[in-house]
């Protein structure tokens, strides 16, 4: 097992590998392309925004190996805040083109209904019919944010949780899972959820 932890500006690193360690496993940093080849596990924190995010991929020249790594040789990753926003086509969020591996977009909650960001913990709920092999019970995450996905494919919809309506808490297809919460910050919940994505087996070449 080779567990990578994206490090780079926009990111919250060192808090997840302090969480992984914490879990027992054997973690690293990665801030070059040769650092994830032969993660057999890629996490991608996030704080900030997602122009943030892809700028600071791209200049570490880590978005053609990222999608090689998870496109094409199924290599298991866990997004997590930003990291899932990015993984779709487009954010309203500074207008930014993302990596459009998942099929939708990112929109801003309604700032004249709701406090925005929201901040603190919300229930999530799990869905029976994704086909994630992660399977968690509802229960309380913690939440950062003023953007949320909208999924275009029902399928990629892991969780959900609500503010001022219901809005995309995980999201998951094959080996991609990814998490609008901070596992990382959400106790034992999160910790658990952490540990199942850590176990799963490796499916790629």
């Amino acid at each position: 097992m080779k567990i990578k932890i994206i490090n780079y500006k926009a990111g919250n690193a060192p808090s997840v590998l302090h969480a992984v360690r914490h879990l027992g496993y054997s973690a690293d940093f990665a801030e070059t392309a040769d650092d994830l080849r032969g993660a057999t596990h890629i996490i991608l924190p996030g704080v900030g925004s997602a122009k943030a995010t892809m700028d600071s991929l791209r200049a570490l020249g880590l978005l053609e190996v990222l999608e090689t790594a998870v496109l094409h040789k199924k290599t298991l990753f866990l997004g997590i805040c930003v990291g899932l926003q990015i993984l779709f086509e487009h954010s309203a969020e500074g207008d930014t083109e993302c990596l459009g591996w998942l099929k939708g977009r990112v929109v801003k909650f309604d700032t004249a209904r709701l406090r925005v960001p929201q901040m603190g913990w919300n229930q999530v709920q799990f869905s029976g019919n994704s086909n994630s092999a992660i399977k968690c019970k509802s229960d309380y995450f913690y939440f950062v944010n003023s953007y949320y996905a909208v999924p275009n494919n029902k399928s990629d919809l892991w969780g959900t949780a609500d503010y001022g309506g219901e809005f995309a808490a995980a999201v998951s297809r094959e080996n991609i899972y990814a998490t609008q919460f901070h596992v990382e910050k959400s106790g034992e919940a999160g910790l658990a959820l952490l540990r199942e994505f850590l176990e799963l087996e490796v499916v790629g070449c």
